[in-house]
């Protein structure tokens, strides 16, 4: 067995209602002081109320900062950063989507590290630590909550990336309650992108692809492929949407440790240009770079099968192939979500833009089991429209 490393959150609390006791079950203390930060629609939807009052019993000062928006720009983190050194803070609360949470990182992080946010885009560059953070998901699949990575729109259109085990918040909330008001497309978009965080840490080239990851990622998969449906079509259902929180953390798990690779890279350009959610970009993408990877991973793809798609266990290897690819090409349709690049209304002249732009993710084209040519993504671009 090869060397490798695994990293994760010191402290993950599940379970409905938790959040209600957020100062009472962290070890981590966010101190007298406590940087907030949300989306104006979670705070709208009194999501955060849960752990301010919890905030506030053990007798801390509260500053909120709701102005989290999707693919949040560079001014985004920069506005947050300045209100939370204003306020002295003293730890930070991130609570809502991927979004929310990736910018209440680098507050955390910026707050404290004395590192410009321009100089530690890529891996490895932070230099600095941060203030003590918390984090609380209130949708399933971007597993934010456990990864050591914050996105950021920079220009107009292009993402990059902050990766650090210093990002890795002190302690993660998995409250159920908190997703039940999820409509169904954004639950279906963001369980697909769970998905793909366990397939792609699953079969990623990294060199740190590790049996923790592997072992997460299937863990991850029997829990969202059993879990989604039921979680879209029943959105009270309290026990599907805690599953999911907890598959979408496993996956985050995986990828953080055994990165993700094409999908990912594809989709992004679709989401910074077109402003679509990061999970629906993730579906669209999905299954056409399963079929063009499934000439140099087709065992794995097969053996992952049976997580997703049970029926699938006593099938032979081709069947499970087929059936993996097919199945989740056929997912989005039964949960009722765009299939193709033209019905989100990206035109045929963009396509060329797109590639350009995946091109560029070199971060994580380099995890592809399969390599990608300008050649390949063009194609998989025409494909997917």
């Amino acid at each position: 067995m090869s060397t490798f490393t695994f990293a994760t959150v010191p402290q993950i609390i599940a379970g409905p209602g938790c959040v209600a006791r957020l100062s009472e079950l962290t070890t981590t203390r966010l101190g007298p002081r406590v940087m907030v930060i949300s989306d104006e629609g979670v705070v709208k939807a009194g999501l955060v109320q849960p752990a301010l009052a919890s905030l506030a019993d053990g007798g801390a000062d509260i500053s909120i900062f709701s102005g989290v928006v999707a693919d949040p720009p560079d001014a985004i983190i920069h506005a947050a950063v300045a209100q939370a050194i204003g306020f002295g803070a003293t730890g930070v609360l991130g609570i809502g989507g991927g979004s929310s949470l990736d910018v209440a990182k680098l507050v955390a992080l910026l707050c404290k590290s004395g590192d410009a946010l321009d100089d530690i885009y890529g891996v490895g560059k932070v230099r600095g630590q941060r203030l003590p953070l918390v984090l609380v998901p209130t949708t399933a699949g971007t597993g934010s909550e456990v990864t050591p990575i914050s996105i950021v729109t920079t220009g107009a259109y292009e993402k990059k990336g902050v990766v650090s085990p210093v990002l890795l918040p002190d302690a993660a909330l998995l409250d159920a309650e908190l997703t039940l008001g999820l409509p169904p497309a954004v639950t279906a978009a963001t369980g697909i992108d769970a998905m793909v965080h366990a397939i792609e840490a699953f079969t990623s080239a990294s060199a740190n692809n590790n049996p923790v990851s592997r072992a997460l990622a299937k863990e991850a998969l029997r829990l969202l492929g059993a879990n989604l449906e039921i979680a879209v079509m029943r959105g009270t259902d309290l026990a599907a949407r805690q599953a999911m929180l907890l598959g979408a953390m496993l996956a985050g798990q995986a990828f953080a440790n055994s990165p993700v690779a094409a999908v990912h890279a594809l989709a992004y350009p679709i989401g910074g240009r077109y402003h679509l959610p990061h999970g629906l970009s993730n579906s669209l993408v999905l299954p056409h770079v399963l079929r063009f990877n499934a000439t140099v991973c087709g065992d794995a793809y097969a053996e992952l099968a049976p997580c997703l798609f049970p029926h699938l266990e006593p099938a032979g290897q081709a069947e499970r192939l087929s059936g993996f690819i097919e199945g989740l090409a056929l997912l989005p349709v039964r949960l009722n979500l765009p299939v193709r690049l033209r019905d989100v209304g990206i035109p045929k002249d963009g396509l060329p833009l797109l590639v350009e732009s995946a091109m560029e993710q070199t971060r994580l084209l380099v995890n592809n089991p399969r390599k990608v040519s300008q050649l390949d993504a063009a194609s998989i671009y025409d494909v997917a429209w």
